[in-house]
């Protein structure tokens, strides 16, 4: 089976982005860049049905030149090869249309991604790409419920394949959702799914040698023009002080008289 898993580097999630002065845009000189980690998550599950069913894992990123670390990270976690598609700044939509030119390109079976960013937290992008597809989805994959730690420690994944169909559990208001979709699909996955591994010194050196294929937005036949364009930023309102009261009467009062939410 070929799985194609995307890795996207964003921003360095435990560090504070600043803002430039003209509030437009974000500084990103000195700052340090990260694989997206819900992407991370969807590259061990893909290398998990790897090792169970056999076949091929492709990463895919999409986004500058320096996004190759992400890629040879992710191949030296054990993926097969990469793919890289140039571009500087890309929305969702722009995202999804190349993923989709991959995808017709290589015609996976199956397609994970990490359910979101965590530079821009869109949460788009699968949802995007399984309606330019034509292909079902299944957001949200979550960790059955059933799996314990020796499951986890013998990487057992938690999305299973049976006869062409896929089936997912995930996390809901009421307890668990169980999602069957028949293959080739889509699937973004949620924290809990798995532990991403980590990358050992002869998959390092390996992820040297295997081969990252580059193409820009153009080869792909791809408009680089964003839909969606950021107008300004700015840093969220300092919290204020919180306030001890001696009792709940005088709570109530504050609550409805001061605070006007009751």
């Amino acid at each position: 089976m070929k799985i194609l898993v995307t890795v996207k580097r964003v921003t360095d999630y435990e560090r504070k982005v600043k803002i430039a002065p003209d509030g437009k845009s974000l500084l990103t000189d000195g700052m340090s860049f990260v694989a997206n980690p819900f992407d991370e998550i969807a590259v061990e599950e893909a290398l998990r049905l790897n090792k169970a069913h056999g076949g091929e894992v492709v990463v895919v990123s999409v986004g500058p030149k320096d996004s190759t670390q992400e890629i040879r990270k992710a191949l030296a976690m054990g993926a097969h090869r990469g793919i890289l598609v140039t571009a500087e700044t890309v929305d969702s939509d722009v995202y999804a249309r190349a993923l989709q030119q991959l995808v017709e390109k290589e015609q996976p079976e199956l397609v994970i991604m990490g359910k979101q960013n965590t530079d821009d937290d869109a949460n788009q992008e699968g949802q995007l790409l399984a309606g330019y597809l034509n292909w079902p989805q299944a957001t949200f994959a979550s960790k059955e419920a059933g799996l314990d730690s020796a499951d986890e420690k013998a990487q057992k994944p938690g999305l299973v394949v049976d006869n062409g169909q896929l089936t997912v559990v995930r996390e809901a208001d009421g307890g668990l959702e169980h999602l069957s979709v028949d293959l080739p699909a889509i699937v973004t996955t949620d924290l809990r799914l798995n532990q991403p591994r980590f990358a050992s010194l002869p998959g390092i050196m390996k992820a040297k040698k295997k081969k990252v294929e580059e193409f820009s937005l153009g080869d792909l036949g791809v408009d680089p023009a964003p839909k969606l364009t950021y107008v300004a930023y700015s840093e969220p309102k300092e919290r204020q002080a919180g306030q001890i009261v001696e009792n709940i009467d005088a709570l109530v009062d504050r609550l409805r008289n001061e605070a006007k939410v009751i």
